[in-house]
């Protein structure tokens, strides 16, 4: 099943990162967050990508196109075009299609755009800039059970505050970035049937504005509740917080290692 990757906004509250290159090549660790979002997708069996390109594009085709050199030993002969390539990586097989859909369109609107690239078959969709430690093949299911256009997956984010609880002037509870409660959120995450493209009029609809919110009142929206991590990279301090997690080996979404499996088990 392919993977739509929304890959083109503007980042605008990231610009200590994206004034020099797009938010889904923010790394992590030492790989954008692109490779990240990917990863989780492969490790499910789904290794058929299609990227919506927009705001510096081109540094998202030049990672792809340099992929392999910048992820292998090589040797190159110099004075000619000779370059051998060594070893392997765990990314064979990925499809990659690169698709421009404009700096200015809106989110569905650039699902519109590659419609010719989804092969007139159910696909999943999410934004380039969030990770989730989310079981796919059950979002799958769900959805298929569900007999819906669309499934979106609701998601409850840490605050970025402390809470206490307060009790005759003495703090009873201390809770370092809790979830927030019942406030259930759009963290991406979709899966589509083909029969959504022709409710998107063109380049200025929103996936969230328009779509989904058509799509609901349709009551064709189903909702799959993910209680498990999730994390979206708004901001620098965001930024930050995943790398820390990364770096000190605590990533919850990096699923493709644990228990010795790997990302080829369906």
């Amino acid at each position: 099943m392919k993977v739509v990757i929304l890959a083109g906004g503007l980042g605008t509250r990231l610009r200590e990162e994206t004034e020099f290159r797009p938010k889904p090549m923010v790394e992590i660790g030492s790989r954008p967050i692109l490779w990240h979002i990917m990863k989780l997708y492969a490790f499910y069996g789904h290794s058929e990508y299609v990227i919506c390109l927009g705001y510096k594009g081109d540094v998202i085709r030049d990672y792809f196109l340099n992929y392999e050199l910048r992820n292998r030993d090589f040797t190159v002969t110099l004075g000619s075009r000779e370059t051998e390539v060594h070893d392997g990586h765990d990314e064979v097989g990925w499809r990659v299609t690169l698709a421009e859909t404009g700096e200015k369109t809106a989110t569905a609107g650039r699902i519109r755009r590659v419609a010719r690239y989804l092969g007139g078959e159910t696909f999943m969709a999410t934004y380039g800039d969030g990770v989730a430690d989310i079981d796919i093949s059950r979002l799958l299911e769900f959805h298929r059970r569900r007999g819906k256009l669309a499934t979106v997956t609701a998601v409850r984010p840490s605050s970025r505050y402390g809470e206490l609880a307060i009790e005759d002037g003495m703090v009873k509870v201390f809770q370092e970035k809790p979830q927030v409660g019942s406030a259930w959120i759009n963290g991406g995450f979709f899966v589509f049937e083909t029969g959504v493209l022709d409710l998107i009029r063109g380049d200025s609809d929103s996936l969230e504005s328009d779509l989904l919110e058509g799509l609901a009142r349709a009551q064709q929206l189903a909702v799959y509740t993910h209680d498990g991590f999730w994390q979206c990279m708004d901001t620098f301090r965001e930024t930050q917080l995943l790398n820390q997690l990364w770096g000190e080996g605590k990533a919850p979404w990096k699923v493709w290692e644990r228990s010795g499996r790997n990302q080829s088990r369906l």
